[in-house]
């Protein structure tokens, strides 16, 4: 029986030390010590031992036990230190490589431009409204002097949904909802995305507008074209020119179309203004009184002024670019300029 207990020992101390992971030396303590282990088995089968063997036998039992077991903790600790190490070295940093670049992104020039645009008119105690994309006929023409068989509709290549929802050709829409639900004195912008069926180096499908108004009492045009001259020169420079030219809108009356002096000769003349030294800039007008009707405002007590501008020609201007196809297109040469 001690031979027996010498054999397992010597087996145990090369299988430990053998042992090459954490793994191996788990399922060595599970084969030696566990609830079937080699050792356990021996301590249960004591009792075959003749009684006069049995208190040396348990002796050496109970050492070969707590000698298998300081042989597996410190192979265990051994194989520990080993697979830290190698998972270091697996991990190390090669401080002498150069860094990667991330590059960072930027707003898009459309959004600084919007951005730009709205902060000006906040700083003249404007507020900002929005309505939505997928509007009512109603909205969007009706309600603004547009019945069915007005002709100014032909004026915009309209994304019908139905008989009588559109994708909004313009902000406008939302001058009326905000006047349905609030009494004057108003001074509102309304920047977003609208829709027409249009594409080309002018005209996209999809573009920002920024639309604007105030009613009160007493509102002349003089006070437009001051809101506008202050807007224009904070964003174009204070030498810019402006200058009011008679149009028609069927949601203002009198209306006109504002030009500024050519960003890009500075009114001399160039391919860009034709030859003429102005540019269009956004339409206005003072609100018609049809349009007060439909808010339920009387055109006898309220007098306002409306403007329209689109985001992608200010910003076209700003920064002289060429086709206006460039701001969706997304292409990282043209975007990375701003």
């Amino acid at each position: 029986m001690v031979n027996d207990i010498h054999s397992i020992k010597e087996q145990a101390q090369e299988e430990i030390h053998n042992a090459a992971s954490l793994k191996e030396v788990q399922s060595l303590k599970v084969k030696y010590l566990g609830k079937k282990g080699i050792i356990t088995t021996k301590a249960r089968s004591l009792g075959a031992v003749p009684k006069e063997d049995r208190p040396a036998y348990g002796q050496e039992l109970n050492s070969l036990k707590k000698s298998i077991d300081e042989l597996l903790q410190a192979r265990a600790e051994s194989c520990k230190a080993a697979e830290m190490e190698q998972s270091l070295q697996a991990e190390r940093l090669d401080l002498t490589i150069p860094g990667s670049f991330t590059a960072f992104g930027h707003l898009h020039p459309v959004t600084q431009v919007m951005d730009e645009i709205t902060a000006i008119f906040i700083s003249l105690g404007f507020t900002v409204e929005e309505g939505p994309e997928v509007e009512h006929d109603y909205y969007n023409f009706e309600a603004l002097n547009m019945p069915p068989d007005h002709p100014a509709r032909d004026m915009q290549d309209t994304f019908y949904i139905s008989d009588d929802v559109v994708l909004r050709t313009h902000t406008s829409s939302v001058q009326v909802r905000v006047m349905e639900k609030n009494s004057p004195p108003l001074r509102v912008i309304a920047p977003g995305k609208v829709y027409r069926c249009d594409a080309d180096v002018s005209h996209i499908p999809m573009f920002h507008q920024l639309e604007g108004f105030m009613v009160d009492k007493h509102i002349r045009m003089s006070d437009l074209k001051g809101v506008l001259e202050l807007f224009i020169h904070r964003v174009f420079g204070p030498d810019t020119k402006v200058r009011l030219r008679p149009s028609f809108f069927p949601f203002t009356e009198p209306s006109a179309e504002i030009d500024i002096s050519c960003v890009m000769c500075r009114g001399k003349g160039c391919n860009v203004c034709g030859t003429s030294g102005w540019i269009e800039i956004l339409g206005a007008g003072m609100i018609n009184p049809r349009v007060y009707e439909k808010a339920g405002y009387d055109p006898g007590t309220y007098t306002g002024f409306a403007f329209g501008m689109g985001i992608e020609r200010v910003a076209m201007l700003k920064y002289s670019i060429d086709d206006v196809r460039l701001f969706p297109e997304n292409d990282k040469r043209f975007l990375e300029q701003f």
